[in-house]
C-alpha cells in the first residue's frame, strides 16, 4: 500500500474523479461532485508534473475539494431569492379571509363549500346551507371557517 501511495499517476485520480462522479447519479445530491471535480482536478495536475510527490498530491486534493464545496456553497446561497409567488403549492391559502356560501351545512363541525371549481370541507360551528362563512385558517385539506 505504501509503495501503492508512493508512485500515484494522474490515471489513478482521473479514475477516483470517474469513480465519484458515478456515485454522484445515484444520488448523493451533489456532495460527490466537487470532490469527483476536484480529483480530476488533480489528476490534470499530476499529468502536467508527472514528478509531484502524492503529499502534495492529496494535499492539492483536499485543498480542491473544500474551494470547491464553498464555492458551490457560496454560489448556492447568493442565487437563493424569494419566490415570485409564495403560494404556489400551498393550495387553500389563497381563499383564506374571503367569504363563501355553505355548500353542505356545517353538521358536526363539518361541511362543505365550494370555492373556485372545488369542494373544500370546513370546520366550524354547526350552520344550515346557504350560510355565509369567512375562512380563517386551513389545516391541510381542511379549511376553517367562522359565520359572518
Amino acid at each position: 500500500m505504501w509503495n501503492y501511495l508512493q508512485h500515484l499517476t494522474y490515471w489513478d485520480w482521473l479514475a477516483l474523479g470517474t469513480l465519484l462522479l458515478i456515485l454522484e447519479v445515484f444520488g448523493a445530491g451533489g456532495y460527490l461532485l466537487w470532490i469527483g471535480i476536484a480529483a480530476a482536478c488533480v489528476g490534470v495536475i499530476t499529468f502536467v508534473v508527472p514528478e509531484l510527490h502524492w503529499a502534495i498530491q492529496f494535499l492539492l486534493f483536499g485543498v480542491l475539494s473544500v474551494l470547491t464545496a464553498v464555492y458551490w456553497w457560496r454560489r448556492q446561497r447568493s442565487s437563493a431569492k424569494p419566490s415570485e409567488q409564495p403560494g404556489l403549492n400551498q393550495r387553500g391559502r389563497e381563499f383564506i379571509g374571503r367569504q363563501f356560501p355553505l355548500h353542505e351545512a356545517i353538521s358536526g363541525g363539518r361541511g362543505k363549500i365550494r370555492a373556485g371549481d372545488s369542494v373544500w370541507l370546513v370546520a366550524g360551528p354547526d350552520l344550515p346551507a346557504g350560510s355565509q362563512v369567512r375562512v380563517i385558517g386551513q389545516d391541510g385539506v381542511l379549511l376553517k371557517v367562522e359565520p359572518v
